[in-house]
């Protein structure tokens, strides 16, 4: 079969003939549809990435949306090495094929899924967390790296689920005019982290967000841990859960102490193994839904397998997806 291949860590995939999946009793071929190229998938292949497996040559691609032998579309992914899903079929799991709502665009799931569910994991665990606490809903919701496909589905995701106020920080100036299309406040990064720190304070008015999305790390969630940072002896009264998503800013990050001992505030990350797998399943049907329903979008860029080349190239573009479609 024809497939994207990557011949080595960091090498760049070529569109060029690989060994045929089998089926067995746990796994199914199912034929590709459409798969999105996201920065994971691009960091797995770079071999810096903690999941990556170091097999080579294999085909890249972390979920997809295929069509089994009875034409059933399905939303899938998970397909072990050195298989992936950028390739003509693929074998996945029986227990991760889950059908398409009537009407929902391959394309648009293909793209949607790995970066929307990124945010929306999070806020779900955190919105169910704070109606058990009887604090209400989400309140203010901080996106670092909002100008990103992931943060601009982080926006929608929160709005979707009640927030009262998203606020949506980035670099890209012309991105930031869509994260302000998307319903919230946006604040320009500068890479200056005294001068981002006052415009993300600015932003927050006053209020403690209840949970900030980090897709960045690096300087800018340095610059939001000064903007977090409060004086005083008196207890805080805030509660902010800091999500940790995407380190496209830089691996590492220094978090002050003060911060930690005068605020209330918990620091955690959000990625493949930190989650449960039973937790994702729950909450798959519900996000094909929303996109189905067109509740949240991002922009697309397709291009067929035998481009894979040009289409590995433009997914390093930011805001658009790239995502691979047979041909």
């Amino acid at each position: 079969m024809k497939a994207a291949v990557i011949e080595s860590a960091g090498a760049s995939p070529r569109y060029a003939d690989f060994a045929e999946p089998q089926s067995d009793e746990a796994h199914e071929v199912v034929s590709l549809v459409a798969a999105g190229i996201h920065p994971i998938v691009r960091s797995l292949a770079s071999g810096r990435h903690y999941g990556s497996r170091g097999i080579w040559p294999s085909i890249p691609g972390v979920d997809a949306v295929a069509s089994t032998a009875d034409g059933t579309l399905v939303y899938t992914g998970n397909v072990a090495a050195p298989y992936g899903t950028i390739a003509e079929r693929m074998p996945v799991p029986e227990g991760l094929r889950m059908p398409l709502p009537n009407g929902a665009d391959p394309v648009q799931v293909a793209a949607g899924m790995n970066p929307g569910l990124s945010s929306w994991m999070p806020l779900t665990a955190r919105k169910h967390e704070l109606e058990a606490q009887e604090h209400g809903g989400l309140g203010t919701v901080l996106v670092l790296g909002a100008t990103g496909t992931a943060g601009i589905l982080a926006v929608q995701n929160a709005l979707t689920l009640g927030a009262t106020r998203v606020i949506g920080a980035g670099r890209d100036e012309d991105r930031l005019q869509a994260v302000a299309e998307a319903g919230a406040a946006s604040v320009r990064l500068t890479e200056e982290r005294e001068r981002d720190a006052a415009r993300i304070r600015s932003a927050l008015a006053g209020e403690r967000p209840s949970i900030v999305l980090d897709f960045v790390w690096g300087g800018p969630a340095e610059a939001a841990f000064a903007a977090l940072s409060r004086g005083g002896l008196d207890e805080d009264e805030g509660d902010t859960a800091y999500i940790e998503i995407g380190a496209l800013a830089g691996a590492e990050a220094s978090v002050p102490a003060a911060l930690l001992r005068s605020t209330r505030i918990r620091i955690s990350g959000s990625g493949a193994g930190s989650g449960t797998m039973a937790a994702i399943i729950r909450e798959l049907p519900v996000y094909l839904g929303l996109i189905a329903a067109g509740a949240v979008s991002v922009p697309i860029s397709a291009f067929p397998l035998s481009a894979i080349a040009e289409a590995w190239t433009a997914a390093g573009a930011a805001g658009t997806r790239a995502v691979v479609v047979p041909g």
